[in-house]
């Protein structure tokens, strides 16, 4: 039988696990390390990475289809979405040239309608295609590396890069300036399509004047991304469990969160999730087939968290890097808080 027990590291959680005999060496890939299996594998689904009032759409159409914004003073072009997506695929070779990766996967919202200039008198209805221009001012992306993966608890988790560009972010009516990006790496629940994020793998404002400082500032973040340890963390969260009155109480904390006095609020730590997502989360506890509660009413870290990031889902593009690595944050604290920690100890008091 396997055994364990906690140590904390770094403010992190993790289980030291004694192997049994009979272990199974997890992908001859060099960037991880050999794993225990210990449960079943859970079915793996094609479900989008993000939903809320986004659609998917090819990188042809992107390239093909869009036009590009520019900054209305001296009429310089912003860094387009194409090229955002090529610069962070090029660093991805870059760092992990022998692996294998994927095509990336595009959602888009926001879409800004315009008309080419010999169009412009012309009613609605007699509009041809060739007439209209549109773009995307919030784009997401992402791909898989699905030769580097990993299994916790029965779900196979494949390391995944993606970005965020969200025009509504950028003063267009000025003067050319740095350009804002969000990147990250991580790690793609391939059971829910949940994306995992850690502190370490997510750059939150990269702010950047051309293609060759966003391939170089992608690079570096790809090569700091601690990738053992961020599944060393997620694995330790099926080491700690919650009973029902405890997620009760947790749940309950998180709707008076977002009605705290500010000094008060001010003193805790940070809580993205709206009473929306709260909601959400409640509702899965009992409908959700894989991260549901257990027969003894009790659930495990692991579960919650992929139940935070299921709501996540619900997040404008945005927002939702910033919800994702803040619901890995959450969990991590919560977990410390079981074994004593008092910083996360409000959400279960």
């Amino acid at each position: 039988m396997e055994t364990s027990s906690i140590q904390r590291t770094n403010n992190v959680f993790i289980p030291i696990i004694r192997k049994p005999e009979n272990v199974s060496v997890s992908p001859s890939s060099p960037y991880l390390a050999p794993q225990v299996v210990t449960v079943p594998k859970k079915e793996e689904r094609n479900l989008p990475f993000i939903e809320a009032n986004t659609k998917e759409v090819t990188l042809s159409h992107v390239k093909d289809d869009c036009i590009i914004p520019v900054f209305s003073k001296d009429n310089e072009v912003t860094i387009s979405h194409q090229s955002f997506i090529d610069s962070v695929l090029s660093a991805a070779k870059s760092v992990f040239p022998y692996e294998d990766i994927s095509d990336p996967v595009i959602r888009v919202s926001h879409v800004v309608k315009g008309r080419i200039p010999e169009a412009i008198h012309k009613p609605v209805g007699e509009l041809l295609e060739s007439d209209k221009t549109i773009y995307y001012e919030r784009m997401m992306f992402c791909f898989e590396i699905p030769s580097i993966h990993q299994d916790i608890d029965g779900c196979r988790l494949n390391l995944t890069i993606g970005g965020v560009r969200a025009y509504n972010e950028q003063n267009l009516y000025s003067r050319k300036a740095p350009e804002k990006f969000r990147i990250f790496i991580g790690f793609k629940n391939m059971v829910c399509c949940n994306l995992c994020v850690s502190t370490d793998g997510y750059k939150a404002s990269l702010r950047v004047m051309d293609t060759d400082a966003l391939l170089s500032s992608a690079s570096d973040l790809f090569r700091s991304y601690d990738m053992n340890r961020h599944l060393t963390q997620m694995a330790a969260f099926r080491e700690c469990r919650m009973s029902e009155s405890q997620f009760a109480q947790f749940l309950g904390k998180c709707r008076l969160y977002q009605y705290l006095p500010l000094p008060e609020r001010k003193k805790l730590p940070s809580l993205l999730m709206t009473d929306t997502q709260v909601g959400l989360v409640a509702k899965s506890y009992f409908d959700d087939p894989d991260f549901g509660k257990e027969g003894n009413n009790t659930i495990s870290l692991w579960k919650v968290f992929n139940l935070l990031t299921g709501a996540n889902k619900s997040s404008y593009i945005d927002n939702f890097l910033d919800r994702a690595e803040n619901a890995s944050a959450l969990t991590s604290g919560l977990c410390m808080a079981l074994y004593g920690d008092p910083e996360y100890s409000w959400f279960l008091s």
